[in-house]
């Protein structure tokens, strides 16, 4: 891919959530256009699993275990980052989780555990990696959102708040560290079919309704995100900070 505006030859990207589903799939595309990865998720052995596949793709690929609601855990990453590469060109903060229940019915500990990871976690990655790429005057920070950041949907409240925020703390980011030739932008997904929803898409009743709010009849794919990654994180985006580009198959177009 040298000599193209897409090249990641070389640069080194950390992606959290790195081991299932988008995070998955980021993590490969960005390998497949020359970036080395940090390979980032809770769990040691999955890490270990994604990064012998991309190492396979003949790159280099670091596991390491990280929870990202814990600061000492995301500082932890950055160091064996900064030890191993000597510096880190790409964030992509694609860690998340939610829970589906009424509005009424969520508990200051369902409310915590959404937000921690969803906005907290992707704040505090963006801070540890962007001190580094204040350093070195350049960067590139991908935070994922969702279209639920955008619109709402019924009993998914603290997602959909948590991905809102992280559109505007997106923003934020972009216009402080502008100045450091670091640019931030979002991804937002539509509905995205992965391992975690398989069971949902198997109800008739959720999968119509899910289809019936995209104009394009289908429901995403998991390769339908990364060619946006791809150009988020290499010098086609270099002139694009702050935005939320949506791949969500016309859903917010109504």
């Amino acid at each position: 891919m040298a000599g193209t505006h897409f090249d990641l030859s070389g640069k080194v990207a950390i992606v959290t959530g790195a081991t299932k589903g988008i995070g998955y799939g980021l993590a490969v595309a960005l390998a497949r256009y020359g970036a080395n990865i940090i390979v980032v998720s809770r769990n040691q052995a999955d890490c270990e699993g994604t990064a012998a596949e991309i190492k396979g793709l003949g790159r280099e690929a670091l596991p390491v275990s990280t929870d990202v609601t814990s600061l000492d855990q995301i500082q932890n990453m950055v160091e064996k980052t900064i030890n191993h590469f000597g510096r880190v060109d790409i964030l992509v903060n694609n860690a998340g989780t939610a829970l589906t229940k009424k509005a009424e019915d969520i508990t200051e500990e369902d409310w915590d555990r959404v937000l921690n990871v969803d906005l907290k976690g992707v704040f505090f990655c963006a801070q540890a990696v962007g001190k580094e790429m204040i350093k070195q005057k350049r960067g590139k920070i991908i935070n994922v959102a969702s279209i639920l950041g955008l619109v709402g949907d019924r009993q998914v409240l603290p997602y959909c708040a948590a991905k809102g925020s992280v559109i505007q703390l997106t923003k934020a980011l972009a216009l402080e560290w502008a100045r450091y030739n670091i640019q931030v932008n979002a991804l937002c997904p539509g509905y995205v079919k992965t391992s975690m929803n398989e069971k949902e898409l198997s109800q008739e009743k959720i999968y119509n309704h899910i289809i019936g709010k995209i104009p394009v009849r289908r429901i995403g794919e998991v390769g339908d995100m990364t060619g946006a990654a791809v150009f988020l994180a290499s010098e086609a985006s270099d002139y694009m900070t702050g935005q939320t580009l949506v791949i969500d198959g016309g859903w917010t177009a109504e």
